[in-house]
């Protein structure tokens, strides 16, 4: 097989010697024992854990964990949304020697069920959950359950009552390096998850990676924990990196309360997806429109003052760093929060390598692509296909009880992401697309609809867009309008819209031109299963939803239609 670009990154990971992720918990538990780790938020109060009292409470679970049988290589789940407790548990989890597997908070008794067999989870802690009394019926009889704090689940035996006569496990229990750390079930984009098995060795040798480029102990102080802890993301920037720069750790309450909890934050280091920063500008927008703005920030006397005032408001006016990822960025949306000094870092990973293939470094800033590979990350474009195939020490191990699919995706040791993408000449990655997102039109030619959906993203009236077109002449975007659209002017928003068109069609060969743009009513979401718990489009119910209404959409005669 041939390949069109390489890269290498050269690290020095392969001298140093490596220990599991928690031997820096005991670090800082023994050093810093006092300073605030976790912060839960109650309205307008925050409940703080200490460096040494987290360490109290998951001794004592592990302890209880032993004496329940579980000492060793068994698999214990957690399932709840984030909070202080989630992190405790799976301390203890790793204390006893055991191995966590997460999961959304947000699976239905039967997701949860499919999951929670496969993984042959053991016991079950219960935390922080909106549907727990539909999801409930999903837990087989045989698995144990332990309610966490907050937790719905009160037919459980308490967590405060399972730990209350237990004794503090006594000294460093540390796992061996090479056993699982760690099953991370996939969103399921594309099909039922997949458990990734992550070893500690994994964990360690990427977290190297990540301090050789970045100075973690300095600029990790706060940090804003919102996104499912399950995630690959969170699980490292949150825990892998908060543990390692001895970081507090602070967590969001509920949706309604998201921006006051991240207001009374303000994190030093700041992760979200695309769709976020879309939120956080068009918020902006509603309040200051885009011309007014430009003219303020044109201002000498007046453009640092605007820019902390929104900064401070969005909660990241300390931010050092501020990272997105889960999706390319729109160079717009780059271009927009540039201007207030906030200089958007992408990250390109997936559960399978533990969330770290590439950066972008400040000081190689190009926007447009995903940074460089870590060090010690090889990356190569297969010729024929395009697709993205990355070599690294923390790869998978593989999914868990699913050798074929793992043969599959890891071969000749190399990791074939389902991504597609150019590697410039200065070695920075571009991703043009995904191998399973590509559908071919009536015309018999292969349609990739990323690259042109990032670009609607410079339309404030825009919130959310799929270009879909399997079978059809020509693609049709749909459309999912902004706060900002719905309250402007049908005129307007067609104004707008089609004068987009007409600039994405510009660049597009004939057959990848959009013929019409479909504005819906509907929105998507993760509660009605359009969208994944870290807001990826789920393509394939787009299409059964709207595929049979798209034939007769595309026969209509105008170009903007409102469905």
């Amino acid at each position: 097989m041939e390949e069109l670009k390489t890269t290498q990154s050269i690290s020095n990971i392969n001298n140093l010697q490596l220990e599991p992720i928690i031997s820096k918990f005991y670090h800082w538990e023994k050093t810093t024992p006092d300073k605030t780790y976790l912060r839960q938020p109650y309205g307008n109060t925050w409940k703080e854990y200490s460096w040494k009292e987290v360490g109290q409470q998951a001794r004592k679970m592990a302890t209880a964990l032993i004496e329940m049988g579980y000492d060793g290589n068994t698999p214990i789940g957690i399932i709840s949304k984030n909070c202080a407790h989630w992190l405790i548990a799976d301390l203890a989890i790793t204390m006893s020697n055991n191995y966590s597997v997460p999961f959304y908070p947000n699976l239905t008794a039967h997701q949860l069920e499919h999951v929670l067999e496969h993984s042959g989870t053991k016991v079950l802690f219960v935390g922080k959950l909106d549907t727990w009394d539909e999801m409930r019926e999903g837990v087989p009889g045989d698995v144990k359950c332990i309610a966490l704090p907050d937790s719905p689940a009160s037919e459980f035996v308490s967590w405060d009552e399972v730990i209350q006569d237990k004794e503090p496990l006594q000294g460093e229990p540390t796992p061996d390096i090479n056993a699982i750390s760690t099953v991370i079930y996939t969103s399921g984009t594309t099909g039922r998850p997949k458990g990734v098995v992550v070893q500690h060795l994994a964990q360690a040798t990427a977290i190297k990676g990540v301090e050789e480029i970045l100075p973690l102990e300095k600029i990790g102080k706060r940090y804003f924990s919102y996104l499912p802890l399950c995630h690959v993301a969170e699980r490292g920037i949150i825990q892998a990196w908060g543990l390692y720069s001895g970081g507090m750790v602070s967590f969001v309450e509920s949706l309604d309360t998201f921006m006051q909890n991240l207001q009374d934050t303000q994190p030093t280091i700041f992760f979200a997806v695309p769709r976020i920063w879309s939120k956080f500008q068009l918020g902006v927008l509603e309040k200051m429109p885009q011309k007014r703005l430009d003219i303020l920030l044109k201002i000498p006397i007046l453009s640092d003052f605007i820019k902390k005032k929104i900064k401070t408001g969005l909660g990241l006016n300390e931010a050092e760093m501020v990272f997105t990822a889960a999706a390319p960025t729109p160079k717009s949306l780059h271009k927009w929060f540039n201007k207030l000094d906030l200089k958007l870092q992408e990250l390109y990973g997936m559960t399978e390598n533990v969330g770290a293939c590439t950066i972008m470094r400040k000081h190689a800033y190009k926007p447009g692509t995903v940074g460089q590979p870590y060090p010690g990350v090889d990356l190569k474009i297969d010729e024929n296909s395009g697709e993205i195939l990355m070599k690294a020490d923390w790869i998978m191990q593989g999914y868990f009880r699913e050798p074929e699919m793992t043969a599959d995706v890891i071969r000749n040791g190399y990791l074939h992401t389902g991504d597609m993408g150019e590697i410039d000449e200065e070695g920075h990655l571009k991703i043009t697309g995904r191998v399973k997102d590509m559908f071919k039109t009536a015309k018999g030619e292969y349609v990739v609809p990323g690259p042109m959906e990032w670009k609607f993203a410079a339309d404030s009236f825009v919130e959310q867009v799929c270009v879909m077109g399997s079978g059809l002449p020509q693609p049709i975007a749909l459309v999912i309008l902004s706060a900002i659209g719905k309250n402007a002017s049908r005129e307007a928003v067609e104004h707008s819209l089609a004068t987009m068109l007409t600039l994405i069609n510009a660049e597009q060969v004939n057959y990848e031109r959009i013929k019409k743009i479909v504005v819906l009513k509907d929105e998507w979401s993760i509660e009605n299963g359009i969208l994944t718990p870290t807001l990826k489009i789920k393509r394939n119910l787009i299409d059964n939803r709207y595929l049979e209404e798209a034939e007769k959409w595309y026969d209509q005669e105008d170009t903007i239609l409102w469905a």
